[in-house]
C-alpha cells in the first residue's frame, strides 16, 4: 500500500513550479521535479544543504536578494523577482514567494520557496503604459488578487467574470487637454464605476485608460448585463475640465472563465471582446464566448 508520504512526495513533484522545503534548522529536506528542470540542480544535489548556501549559489547577486526578510510571511502571490543561475551557467529571471510552514497547532516547522520562470506573469496581456502613468501600483496589486481569484476558481469553481473597460474619449482627451486631464477623468470615471460593483468586485486599473473588473457572476449572461449597468453609469459620469464638459463612454469586453482555460486565455478572451466593442465605434458590450464574440 503506498504510504502517505509518497503520496505527498508525488502531489508535490506535479507542480509546474518549482518548490524547495527546510527544515527548522534550515536545510533542504524537498527539492521537487519542478524546481531541478528550473535550476538544472537535482534533488540528491540539493537536500540536506543549508536553504541559505544553496541559494547563495543559484541567486545572482546573493540570497539576500532572493526573498526580503519581511517577505515571509506576506500573503503576497507574485513574490520577489530575482534571477538565478542555471547549473548549465546562463542566467534565468524568476518569480519567487516564501512560505512558512506550520504543524495543525500553529507553531513553524520549517520553511519554502515557491518559484517560477518570470516569463509565466510575463505571459498575461496587459493594457498599455506610458512612463509616466500613475497606474502600475495598481495593476500590479490588481494582478496579485486576479492570479489568487483565479487559482481559487480552478480549486472550487467559485464563479469568475473579467470585464476589461477602456474610456473611448481617453485618446482624443489626451491630445486635446493634455495627460493631467486625462488622469483626472480616469480617476473620476473609476470612482463612478466603483459605485456600480457589488461587494464581492474589485476594480483596478490595467493601463493607461483601461480598467479590470473582477466579477462572480455566476454565468456570461449576468456577466453582460451588469456591464451593461456600469456602461450606463459611464454615461452619466459628468466630467469637467477647466469649464469644457466633456462627455464620456465606455467599451467593455466580458469574459467567464472556464475550467479548460489558463489565465492567459480568459484575459485574451476579455480583451479581444474589449476591443471588438471598440472598433464598433464605442459605448457597447461585447461578450467573449470561445470564438464568437456578441454585441450589445
Amino acid at each position: 500500500m503506498i504510504g502517505r508520504i509518497e503520496l505527498l512526495e508525488a502531489a508535490l513533484d506535479s507542480l509546474t513550479e518549482g518548490l524547495a522545503l527546510a527544515d527548522r534548522e534550515g536545510h533542504i529536506a524537498f527539492w521537487n521535479r519542478a524546481a531541478e528542470a528550473i535550476t538544472g540542480y537535482t534533488g540528491s544535489e540539493t537536500v540536506g544543504r543549508r536553504v541559505r548556501e544553496m541559494l547563495d549559489a543559484v541567486v545572482v547577486g546573493g540570497c539576500q536578494h532572493w526573498i526580503r526578510q519581511t517577505d515571509t510571511e506576506s500573503s503576497t502571490r507574485r513574490g520577489c523577482a530575482v534571477q538565478i543561475r542555471h547549473k548549465l551557467a546562463y542566467d534565468l529571471p524568476i518569480l519567487a514567494r516564501a512560505l512558512v510552514l506550520r504543524n495543525a497547532i500553529g507553531e513553524p516547522i520549517g520553511n519554502g520557496v515557491i518559484f517560477h520562470p518570470a516569463e509565466c506573469l510575463d505571459a498575461l496581456p496587459r493594457g498599455q503604459l506610458n512612463e509616466e502613468s500613475s497606474s502600475g501600483e495598481s495593476r500590479t496589486e490588481l494582478e496579485d488578487r486576479l492570479a489568487a481569484i483565479h487559482e481559487d476558481f480552478l480549486r472550487s469553481r467559485v464563479p469568475l467574470g473579467v470585464l476589461w473597460i477602456t474610456v473611448d474619449q481617453a485618446a482624443g482627451l489626451r491630445r486635446s487637454h493634455g495627460p493631467r486631464a486625462v488622469e483626472a477623468m480616469l480617476e473620476k470615471m473609476e470612482r463612478t464605476l466603483a459605485t456600480g460593483l457589488k461587494p464581492t468586485e474589485e476594480i483596478g486599473r490595467w493601463g493607461d485608460d483601461e480598467f479590470l473588473v473582477l466579477s462572480h457572476e455566476r454565468n456570461a449572461e449576468m456577466l453582460a448585463a451588469h456591464a451593461q449597468i456600469l456602461t450606463g453609469m459611464a454615461r452619466t459620469t459628468d466630467f469637467r475640465w477647466w469649464g469644457d464638459r466633456i462627455s464620456l463612454t465606455v467599451s467593455v469586453g466580458a469574459a467567464q472563465a472556464q475550467p479548460t482555460e489558463s489565465l492567459n486565455e480568459l484575459l485574451e478572451g476579455a480583451q479581444a471582446a474589449m476591443l471588438t466593442s471598440n472598433d464598433a465605434g464605442g459605448n457597447r458590450v461585447t461578450v467573449s464566448r470561445r470564438d464568437t464574440c456578441s454585441q450589445s
